[in-house]
């Protein structure tokens, strides 16, 4: 099948699927929920095929992190679809009603986005998580992951094809093109008229083509170049805890902690510390000066080392003199993703709160919250770093557009 004749059919069923009432959307995604479970060994199998294969190219641990499928990781797919079966479904409801002096009635409800296209690289789990809130909102969706998970997404978009169809549901609601080449990448950024919206979800070489070369509207979600900044009054302990969670609990994912902002008050005091902590996980670590002398083993940082997420066990210190030099520093090389603070100062924590620019702004927590689960919104389908239409993890209702329906009695305009 040509990718023209997939997105016709993509298109043609959105109306389909847009029609139909929540809780028949409820029970297909359930249905793929338990289907998914129920094939975990097959997908597994599949998966396999492609952790070889990575292995073979010579990824990175964190890029094979994200590959890999196991049981567990299954029964979260399963699970995330579970939750956002628990979600009221945001279509149809009306979020503005107003009447005019004419007595004209008009109220503004949610509707479906129609076709969203994903590019994506080797993240099989974001093709479950993408079905899900794609089809409790009314959307068809076409799916276009990296060669690297491409045995992986076959497998999944197959379980779930046949979920759908054993339900009676549409079949096409999903779509998955299986040519991995740029030609077609390309091709499909530029789908007008089949493609309503186009999310890319990946590394900031492949956003970056996408809104580059795409003439179908993006929805940008960027890289994370995540920053926590350690206040002049800072709990050790809590520092410790929070930095090391950021960092090291799963390194492949761009809410973790890339690089670390310090007061120089409080260097003395946790940085011996802290390089103890990262030392035990293996993390290497680039400071500059300052921070160098009380990081035994610390290479010098770079310009570049600022400005890079390094999905790795790598992390970049830099020390400041005050909250609004941290500020300074953290938006000149951030990518508008997840920052943090750990304060005792609730002024600086304000400062910080108002003074940074990006999605998710934290005080005293991780940055690995910036989740959509983690959020209550059941799954996400990206983080958007852009203003415009969503920011920030974008459950069910950054899938939705919306409509004014016009209530009249017989009104003309004079």
């Amino acid at each position: 099948m040509t990718l023209l004749e997939l997105a016709t059919k993509a298109r043609d069923v959105k109306y389909t699927v847009a029609s139909l009432p929540s809780d028949k959307k409820d029970d297909a995604i359930l249905s793929v929920a338990d289907a998914l479970e129920a094939n975990a060994s097959d997908i597994i199998a599949a998966n396999a095929i492609d952790m070889k294969n990575g292995e073979a190219k010579g990824l990175s641990a964190g890029l094979l992190d994200r590959l890999k499928l196991d049981e567990a990781r299954i029964k979260g797919m399963a699970d995330g679809l579970r939750e956002v079966v628990k979600l009221d479904d945001p279509i149809g409801q009306v979020v503005e009603e107003f009447k005019r002096p004419n007595g004209l009635d008009i109220k503004k409800r949610l509707v479906p986005i129609g076709v969203v296209g994903v590019i994506y690289e080797a993240r099989p789990n974001v093709t479950a998580d993408v079905f899900g809130l794609c089809f409790k909102t009314g959307n068809s969706v076409i799916l276009k992951g990296g060669s690297d998970a491409m045995e992986s997404n076959k497998a999944i978009v197959k379980v779930i094809k046949k979920a759908l169809e054993k339900g009676g549901f549409p079949v096409d609601a999903i779509s998955l093109i299986e040519d991995t080449s740029r030609e077609t990448a390309k091709e499909m950024m530029r789908l007008n008229g089949y493609i309503d919206v186009l999310i890319p979800r990946g590394s900031a070489g492949l956003i970056k083509s996408v809104v580059e070369n795409a003439s179908v509207p993006v929805i940008e979600t960027g890289s994370g170049n995540c920053h926590i900044y350690v206040d002049h009054v800072a709990d050790i302990d809590m520092a410790v805890n929070i930095i090391v969670n950021a960092k090291t609990q799963r390194i492949g994912v761009c809410n973790a902690a890339e690089s670390l902002v310090i007061h120089e008050d409080i260097a003395s005091e946790l940085l011996p510390v802290l390089n103890k902590e990262l030392r035990a996980h293996n993390v290497q670590i680039f400071a500059d000066e300052k921070a160098r002398k009380l990081m035994e083993g610390s290479e010098a940082a770079t310009e570049e080392d600022f400005a890079t997420e390094y999905l790795d066990y790598i992390i970049s210190v830099k020390t400041v003199s005050s909250v609004e030099e941290a500020i300074e520093h953290i938006n000149k090389y951030n990518t508008g993703h997840s920052e943090a603070i750990i304060t005792k100062d609730d002024a600086n924590a304000e400062k910080f709160l108002n003074g940074i620019d990006a999605a998710c702004v934290y005080v005293n927590a991780s940055t690995r919250f910036t989740d959509g689960f983690e959020f209550g919104f059941g799954a996400e389908i990206g983080i958007s770093t852009q203003k415009l239409h969503a920011r920030g993890p974008m459950g069910l209702r950054a899938l939705t557009s919306y409509k004014y329906t016009i209530y009249g009695d017989g009104q003309i305009r004079k």
